[in-house]
C-alpha cells in the first residue's frame, strides 16, 4: 500500500526521559565507548561536565521509551516484517548529562518511493529538548519500507 504524503507534517507522540547515570554506563559500554568520561562522574566533572554527558547515538532510543514505539507506523498502514533501517543522523545543540529530563518530539518529515513503489521511503525528525526548553539535538531517521506488491 503505497504511503499517503498527506502524513508528512503529522507530530507523533512526544516521550519524555529522565537520563539515568546507570543506563548511561550501560549504553557507553554496549557501544564500546572507553572514554572514562562516560562512565565515571568525576572524570566527566574533571573534563568540565556538571555529570555524566550522554554518548553519541544514545538519544535514538528516547522514543523507543513509548509503551509501543512503533505504533505510528501500523497506525499508517506499514507492515513491520517489511521495514528496513535506512539512516539515521544527529546534530547536536548542547550536551545532555545525567539527571536531565529529556523530551523528544517527533515529526513526519517526508515520504517518497524509489525503484516504482518497490521500495517507499519516511523520514522522522525529532527535536530533543531539556526540561526547561534548550534545545539539545535534533534527530533524523529514515525508514525504508519493502513493497511486495509491486513487481521487481
Amino acid at each position: 500500500m503505497p504511503l499517503d504524503p498527506s502524513v508528512i507534517g503529522t507530530q507523533l507522540p512526544p516521550t519524555t526521559l529522565t537520563v539515568d547515570a546507570g543506563r548511561l554506563r550501560f549504553f557507553a559500554k554496549a557501544i564500546g565507548e572507553t572514554d572514562p568520561v562516560f562512565t565515571d562522574p568525576e572524570a566527566a566533572r574533571a573534563a568540565g561536565y556538571p555529570n555524566l554527558p550522554v554518548p553519541p547515538t544514545f538519544l535514538f532510543g528516547i522514543e523507543l521509551e513509548q509503551p509501543d514505539p512503533f505504533e505510528w507506523l501500523a497506525g499508517l498502514g506499514v507492515d513491520l516484517r517489511r521495514v528496513l533501517h535506512g539512516e539515521q543522523s544527529f546534530t547536536y545543540h548542547a550536551t545532555a548529562v545525567a539527571g536531565d529530563v529529556l523530551t523528544a518530539a517527533p515529526v513526519i518529515g517526508n515520504v517518497y518511493s524509489k525503484k516504482g513503489g518497490a521500495l517507499e521511503f519516511i523520514e522522522k525528525t525529532s527535536t530533543v529538548t531539556r526540561a526547561d526548553g534548550e534545545l539539545v539535538a535534533e534527530l533524523k531517521s529514515v525508514l525504508v519500507v519493502r513493497n511486495p506488491e509491486v513487481a521487481k
